[in-house]
């Protein structure tokens, strides 16, 4: 009985020992803690964000990647997902959960280790803004008096506001409306339960849980956190079930997925940001809205896509793009699979897949999430040489060897990532802002911009600046120039000697310039810029936006051999489509600040109010309806597919294949398609213009101009029509009617040297010159290469 008492005693004493030390040390520690000015003003560093003009986001960029959302804004079921995770008796308890450290402690002294946290969510909220994560009782003291002290000075739904902007969630997202936008790529109110589950789940180790890198134990905390929901009644017994069945479609390729692939246009636009507002750009929550429409971008992102997967379909199969070792794959179903496919994350439509098995007969690939697919038959024709027993041993399909496949109109096809590049940019050419822009096949493979930094020779899409400029210097549509041969010896040349082709090697003798630019016969350009003067032609060219340095004042000039980029081209061809002015491309409308105040905007001037104009309307018009011809019975009838009689353009192709273009328009949008190598390159036999870029463009405007009606052009005054000697109606210019054209043959001496070329430039700036946004005023108390069709 004394040994009892005794043994109470100490415990007492040892009780009251202990309050007494917690006492001066709340005593010594409470006027030591630190404001809460960090919470009651918070400012989170919210990163540079970058919107279409339709309000979709395309680019966020900072170290932190934020989304403020305030508590009213949060679904009631993803609000309950976190509670049941991390707290659910937080709006009982003042900030120390009493009942859960208890619960906590019984758990670990019985588990026989640390099994449990009992940090409550205030507690995670002090943690976060106000301490390090250093393991201490000196700082889980001051954890618990910081939590104190902020129950008593916000409301619940202020601290669970805090918890939920500020929480780390993996992937560089900070707070659940970040999280939900890079893992699912859906704001929060498009989440259901289950993601909700599953984002819940994270704050408990980010990396641990990580649904991208580690899907398994993801799957696991997930059901985790759904079963506390159901024991809560959080939920029902039918939402539990319906959110275990629900398959989590997550974002793969990294944190940089958005609804709308635009990401060339999100990196011109933080160049300018940071050009604006230096590093600040990156953490003030500024916003960039950008002249983009969501649809057109998507359309331009797929078309050329599609156009480059096309192309890699009429070609070479290359092979497997990696082997996985297989020796510990047990079945067709082991979740091994699944752990060897985390290397190789999704590109676009193009998923990755083991092969397990392959031969001449079959091929059966497992995809990520537990399909199996099946090819055979026709299927295997574009990968059968790569199934052969002759094929390169380091490309040969086998099995473990991983490959792409994408779901096209027929079902599942393997298919590879191309190696070839395309551009594709669209303008309203009244007024020069960019409606889609897309600078490559794949920005996170390739982040070279081809529609503003590559330069390339333009073949015969450059003709019909030639033919505006012979309009100008007399000629008219109706003109007769002979499509004869051509040869320069290499006396008259000063170099090598040169002999121009037809593309198709025909000549058809003499025919009208409407019949020849249709046609593009490159004996009738040549002979035109013979007749007008090289050095005309380079100095009336520069009226459209052209560099004239880059465009020699040659023969070649007549053929494309220059150098000019899908940007310039998107200007030259909006003179044509607006009636004669010269409009800058710009990309971006405005900036401004986090609360949606305007800090910048472009100014800009547009065809008919203040935009120079550079050709006669007359010369405009009658390119229109020459570049109708192109595509009525020309070398772009694959156009004809549209069913419009407003389209206009011309196709391009360099000697070799080595590039192809299409430049075309409706009076209200200019689109421009190229299609060539980064390294130049022949594209293959038949990959001209027409073939290669021409569907880009299609597909395009197919997506572009629905729903719009057709625009012709007004005849403008000064055109008189004319009936040609084939009994067709043409036009001329009111003041040369009877005016004979031009002579347009060649001299014997070949004044102007036919092999030479412009010099091989670098790449341009990834920003071309276009108007800059401007600070808007706050109020004080706020090689040659020879040229074919």
């Amino acid at each position: 009985m004394r040994i009892a008492t005794y043994i109470f005693a100490i415990f007492v004493g040892l009780l009251l020992l202990a309050a007494a030390t917690v006492g001066l040390a709340v005593a010594f520690a409470w006027p030591k803690l630190p404001t809460l000015e960090a919470l009651t003003d918070y400012r989170p560093r919210i990163p540079l964000r970058v919107f279409t003009s339709d309000g979709q986001l395309i680019g966020e960029f900072g170290e932190e990647r934020r989304t403020f959302a305030k508590i009213q804004e949060v679904p009631a079921y993803m609000k309950n997902a976190i509670l049941a995770a991390e707290d659910d008796r937080f709006y009982e308890h003042g900030g120390i959960d009493v009942a859960g450290f208890a619960r906590a402690a019984v758990a670990n002294l019985t588990s026989g280790g640390k099994r449990q946290g009992a940090s409550t969510i205030t507690m995670q909220v002090a943690r976060n803004f106000f301490l390090t994560r250093e393991k201490s009782y000196s700082r889980k003291l001051y954890e618990i008096l910081l939590s104190i002290k902020i129950e008593k000075n916000l409301s619940k739904d202020q601290i669970l506001e805090l918890y939920f902007n500020q929480i780390y969630l993996g992937q560089r997202a900070y707070g659940f409306a970040a999280a939900a936008q890079i893992y699912y790529g859906k704001n929060l109110a498009q989440l259901n339960v289950a993601e909700a589950a599953m984002l819940a789940g994270l704050p408990k180790a980010p990396s641990a849980y990580n649904p991208i890198s580690n899907p398994t134990r993801a799957t696991q905390r997930q059901h985790y956190v759904l079963r506390r929901m159901r024991e809560l009644n959080y939920i029902d017994a039918a939402q539990y079930e319906q959110a275990l069945k629900t398959p989590l479609k997550v974002v793969r390729g990294g944190a940089e997925s958005y609804p709308v692939h635009g990401e060339y246009v999100a990196e011109m636009a933080r160049q300018m940001a940071v050009e604006q507002f230096k590093d600040a750009a990156y953490t003030a929550g500024i916003r960039v809205i950008t002249t983009i429409k969501a649809a057109d971008q998507e359309a331009a992102y797929n078309s050329l896509r599609r156009g480059l997967l096309d192309y890699e379909r009429r070609h070479a199969y290359r092979g497997a793009e990696a082997y996985v070792d297989m020796s510990a794959v047990r079945s067709d179903s082991d979740e091994q699979l699944d752990v060897l496919l985390e290397d190789f994350p999704d590109n676009g439509e193009m998923v990755p897949a083991i092969l397990l098995e392959a031969n001449a007969k079959r091929i059966r690939a497992y995809r990520r999430g537990g399909e199996v697919l099946e090819f055979t038959g026709p299927a295997l024709r574009f990968v059968a040489p790569m199934l052969a027993d002759n094929a390169a041993p380091a490309k040969r399909l086998r099995r473990g060897a991983v490959v792409r496949v994408a779901e096209g109109a027929k079902g599942w096809e393997i298919v590879q990532v191309p190696e070839v590049e395309g551009a594709f940019v669209a303008v309203e050419p009244a007024t020069g802002a960019v409606r889609a822009l897309a600078g490559g096949f794949d920005f996170n493979r390739n982040k070279f911009n081809h529609v503003t930094q590559a330069w390339r020779q333009p073949g015969s899409s450059f003709k019909p600046f030639i033919y505006s400029a012979a309009l100008e210097k007399g000629y008219s549509p109706s003109s007769i120039v002979d499509d004869a041969p051509l040869s320069f010896s290499s006396g008259q040349t000063g170099s090598q000697a040169w002999e121009p082709k037809n593309y198709d090697g025909k000549y058809d003798g003499p025919m009208s310039i409407r019949t020849a630019l249709a046609k593009s016969k490159n004996m009738v350009s040549i002979r035109l810029l013979n007749s007008i003067g090289p050095q005309y032609a380079q100095d009336y060219a520069a009226r459209f936006g052209f560099d004239p340095e880059k465009h020699p004042a040659y023969l070649t000039m007549a053929l494309g051999a220059g150098s000019v980029t899908p940007w310039q081209m998107a200007q030259a061809y909006s003179v044509f489509a607006n009636g004669g002015y010269r409009v800058q491309p710009f990309i971006v409308k405005e900036m401004q600040d986090s609360q949606g105040r305007v800090l910048a905007r472009t100014q800009t001037t547009s065809a008919g109010d203040g935009a120079p104009r550079v050709i006669d309307p007359r010369n405009a018009w009658m390119m229109d309806s020459m570049m109708k011809d192109v595509v009525r019975r020309g070398t772009a009838t694959k156009a004809l597919a549209l069913k419009r009689g407003d389209l206009a353009g011309k196709t391009g192709t360099t000697n070799e294949y080595v590039d192809a273009w299409f430049c075309g328009y409706q009076p209200t949008l200019v689109g421009i398609a190229w299609i060539g190598y980064d390294t130049p390159r022949k594209l293959g036999s038949g990959e001209t213009g027409g073939a290669a870029a021409l569907p880009v463009w299609v597909n395009f405007m197919a997506k572009a101009l629905q729903g719009v009606p057709e625009k012709l052009m007004e005849i403008p005054q000064g055109l008189l029509t004319i009936t040609t000697a084939d009994g067709k109606e043409d036009f001329v210019y009111e003041e040369r009617l009877g005016t004979p054209p031009p002579e347009t043959e060649v001299p014997a001496d070949g004044e102007a040297p036919a092999q030479q070329s412009a010099p091989t430039p670098s790449p341009a700036p990834l920003l071309p010159a276009q108007p800059q946004p401007t600070p808007v005023p706050r109020p004080p108390q706020q090689q040659h290469n020879e040229v074919n069709g």
